[in-house]
């Protein structure tokens, strides 16, 4: 989803990704979340803080972002005539997105079985999250073992043009203690160690 980030680098990533992985298909969307603002991923006043995970709902929470995102996919689902949705939210080492956390997947779920003609003609449809409850450190250990390179993804939230991370954002420091957790080898490009 091109949803008016700082960058074009994770939707680069995740087309190589869908192409290395064998996706049935891959498709990037518009929807331009900038003109809402309020947070320092689509808005580029607002600095992404690098001094270190803060409590509290930080300053790159995206306004109603994964309700957006979720219910396009939501519409998708319908006219693909699927049962599921799969989204890739994490709550364990959740860093203050109220988006990611299980109540809010489970009520969109209600919501979605509400909402929509496949449901309201027997067809419900079921979002699931199997990266909630793991932690970044069993997430990377995954990864590997499912045969994601790791180093094709992107957590930053504000890499620079050639793609290397920064290594100080939350996005950052939460990848690197995942990768050391999991004593894993950490392949990602970073402008800053």
């Amino acid at each position: 989803m091109d949803y008016g980030q700082r960058h074009g680098v994770e939707l680069e990533s995740a087309a190589r990704l869908a192409k290395v992985l064998g996706a049935a298909g891959h498709r990037i969307q518009k929807l331009d979340l900038a003109q809402i603002g309020g947070s320092a991923l689509t808005d580029r006043s607002i600095a992404v803080p690098t001094g270190g995970i803060q409590p509290g709902i930080p300053v790159t929470y995206v306004p109603a972002r994964n309700t957006i995102l979720l219910a396009l996919a939501l519409g998708w689902a319908e006219v693909l005539g699927a049962q599921h949705i799969f989204v890739g939210a994490n709550a364990v080492d959740y860093s203050g997105y109220p988006d990611c956390r299980p109540e809010f997947l489970a009520a969109f779920q209600n919501l979605a079985n509400l909402a929509t003609k496949a449901a309201v003609e027997g067809r419900r449809i079921e979002v699931r999250a199997p990266l909630v409850d793991m932690s970044k450190a069993a997430i990377v250990k995954l990864a590997m073992e499912l045969g994601v390179d790791p180093a094709m993804t992107v957590s930053c939230y504000q890499p620079d043009a050639a793609g290397r991370a920064c290594g100080l954002c939350d996005a950052c420091r939460i990848r690197k203690a995942g990768f050391e957790a999991a004593g894993a080898p950490d392949a990602t490009r970073y402008t800053r160690s």
